[in-house]
C-alpha cells in the first residue's frame, strides 16, 4: 500500500512547513510537481526497485494553471489499487497572511506580488473545489510552528507519546570529526580510557570487558544517573513541543570504547523506560582498518 498525501492551501498558511513535518516522518517529498504527472509518478514508483510507500507532494497556487487538473488527480488516486490517498488543507485568516508576508517581505504569487485582501480573497475562492476534497483542514491563523507540528502529530499519527517518540543515540570519535546531524554531543572523555590497558586497547564498546572496565568508574555511574533524569525530562519537553525525536551523540577520542560503551548503555536504560531507540556507531568501523 502506498500512501499519498496532497498538502496544499492558501499561501503563506504553512503549507512548505507541513511539507517538511512529512519529510521528517519518512515521506518522499516532492514539492509544485504539475499535479497531471502525479499519477505518472506514482505509477514510475511503483513499478521501481526500492519504491517509495510514503509520498507526499506540496501543491500550490504557482500551479494555478494545473489546479483543473487535481480535482481529476484526485479522484483517479482514489480509484487506483493500492494506493490510499488523503489532502491536507491549510487556510489563515487574510489579516493573518497578510501580516506574515508583510513580516517576511515575501512576494504573493498572484497579482503583482503584494498580498492585499482581494489578492488573498481570490486565492482562496480559486482553491475552494480543492479544499471541498480535502480529509483534513487546518487552520493555523495563532499557530506556532511547533503548534501546526502537534495538530498534525495529532490527527495523523494518533499523537506523539513516549511509546512513538524515538531516540537516536549514537557513538562517534572527535577525531573523524563532529556528528552535524545530532542535537546533543556528549564528551566522554573525561572517563577513564580502556585504550591504555594493553588487554582492552583492541577490543571495542560492545565487549563486556570494556563496558566493565568503564562502568566500574564512579564518575560512569554518576553521569549516567544524572543525565537519564535531564533526558526524561527533555523528552517529556519535546513531545509537548510537537518534536518526535532527538539525536544524541556520544563522543570520546577513537569512538571505539567509552563512547560505544556510554552510548550503549544508555540506550539500554531508556529502552526499559518504554522509549523507541535506535544505536549507531559511526565510527567503530575504523579501527579494523588501522585508523
Amino acid at each position: 500500500m502506498i500512501e499519498v498525501q496532497i498538502v496544499t492551501g492558501l499561501s503563506g498558511s504553512g503549507r512548505s512547513r507541513a511539507v517538511h513535518w512529512f519529510e521528517d516522518q519518512g515521506y518522499y517529498c516532492v514539492d509544485n510537481m504539475p499535479p497531471a504527472l502525479i499519477t505518472n509518478f506514482i505509477e514510475l514508483g511503483a513499478n521501481g526497485k526500492n519504491a517509495p510507500d510514503k509520498v507526499a507532494f506540496g501543491i500550490d497556487i504557482r500551479s494555478i494553471s494545473f489546479f483543473s487538473d487535481l480535482e481529476l488527480v484526485i479522484a483517479k488516486l482514489n480509484e487506483m489499487q493500492g494506493i490510499r490517498c488523503k489532502v491536507l488543507f491549510l487556510e489563515a485568516s487574510t489579516q493573518t497572511l497578510i501580516k506574515r508576508y508583510n513580516e517576511t517581505r515575501r512576494n504573493h504569487p498572484l497579482g503583482d506580488g503584494k498580498a492585499t485582501a482581494k489578492v488573498i480573497d481570490e486565492e482562496r475562492e480559486l482553491l475552494q473545489p480543492i479544499k471541498k476534497h480535502a480529509d483534513l483542514v487546518i487552520d493555523t491563523t495563532g499557530l506556532k510552528v511547533s503548534e501546526l507540528y502537534q495538530i498534525l502529530n495529532d490527527k495523523i499519527l494518533g499523537g506523539v507519546s513516549e511509546s512513538t517518540f524515538r531516540v537516536n543515540i549514537s557513538s562517534f570519535g572527535f577525531k573523524y570529526g563532529l556528528p552535524t546531524e545530532s542535537d546533543i554531543i556528549l564528551d566522554m572523555r573525561f572517563l577513564p580510557n580502556p585504550y591504555y590497558v594493553p588487554s582492552l586497547k583492541r577490543l571495542t564498546g560492545n565487549n563486556k570487558k570494556v563496558q566493565n572496565y568503564v562502568l566500574k568508574s564512579p564518575l560512569a555511574q554518576q553521569f549516567i544517573d544524572n543525565f537519564h533524569g535531564v533526558i526524561t525530562s527533555m523528552i517529556a519537553g519535546y513531545i509537548k513541543e510537537g518534536k518526535y525525536h532527538v539525536n544524541i551523540a556520544f563522543g570520546c577520542t577513537g569512538g571505539h570504547h567509552r563512547s560505544v560503551t556510554m552510548a550503549n548503555k544508555m540506550a539500554e536504560i531508556l529502552q526499559a523506560d518504554g522509549l523507541s531507540v535506535t544505536v549507531n556507531h559511526r565510527d567503530l568501523d575504523l579501527m579494523a582498518k588501522g585508523r
